[in-house]
């Protein structure tokens, strides 16, 4: 999901089919949770057949079963082999999670607001602990990013580099935080967003602003890594609302 957009808000244009790409679980569970909350599936809707749902969401299929798994635990869905995969029929309020009810009643730009606090301060925190492996793997996500096939495939990238600078900081409970506040961005509806191109092209401003982050973490700078995803922030912002 590029940082300015919902991953399901595209859904309406044709694109190359997107390759699988390998997720966390919080973040595979988070474009299924976000994809389902905004194509407004009704109570007892059966969903899309899972190699339809791999190719819409850009997930491998173990990632996408593991997600399934978890909404069905959580009653939000059940499984029927040979049918396939259905809304629960009924969803009482204490079956509603605390994210569903709070997607309803925030706006984008309140969203933005609380990713421009969170966010800085957790590069700021990358910067001082993450590890060589860390790094290494937000290098890996880079590259990854610039090649990919579809922006399908470029929003899930874009939706784990986030993710790894938080858990690049070392701390379960800033991960926690950011988790909580990626899925409810995921879960807001951003409009749909025009795209003009299969891909992203090759000047796509997030390439640059990810590269300058992952430099000022690699380089121990708290404050300026920090700088650096306001600006990345702020950016993304600007694009959105003006």
């Amino acid at each position: 999901m590029p940082d300015d957009m919902n991953t399901a808000d595209d859904s309406a244009f044709v694109v190359a089919e997107p390759r699988e790409v390998p997720l966390s679980d919080s973040a595979a569970l988070a474009q299924l949770r976000s994809y389902i909350a905004n194509q407004a599936f009704k109570p007892g809707q059966k969903l899309p057949a899972e190699r339809a749902l791999c190719t819409e969401l850009g997930l491998r299929r173990n990632d996408l079963r593991k997600a399934l798994e978890t909404l069905e635990r959580e009653n939000r869905l059940w499984r029927h082999v040979g049918k396939g995969t259905f809304l629960t029929a009924t969803t009482t309020p204490d079956q509603t999670s605390g994210l569903d009810r709070l997607a309803q009643q925030v706006s984008p730009a309140d969203v933005m607001r609380a990713r421009s606090a969170l966010e800085p301060a957790i590069a700021r925190e990358a910067a001082l602990h993450a590890t060589a492996a860390a790094i290494a793997k937000l290098h890996l996500n880079l590259d990854r990013a610039r090649k990919a096939a579809t922006w399908r495939e470029y929003e899930a990238l874009d939706n784990e580099f986030h993710r790894q600078i938080a858990e690049a900081t070392g701390s379960t409970t800033l991960l926690a935080l950011f988790d909580q506040l990626n899925t409810l961005r995921r879960m807001v509806s951003w409009g749909r967003i025009q795209r003009t191109s299969v891909k992203p092209p090759v000047d796509h401003p997030s390439f640059t602003d990810h590269s300058r982050i992952v430099a000022e973490v690699a380089a121990r700078s708290p404050d300026a890594a920090q700088s650096a995803m306001r600006a990345h922030l702020r950016a993304v912002e600007i694009r959105l609302f003006s």
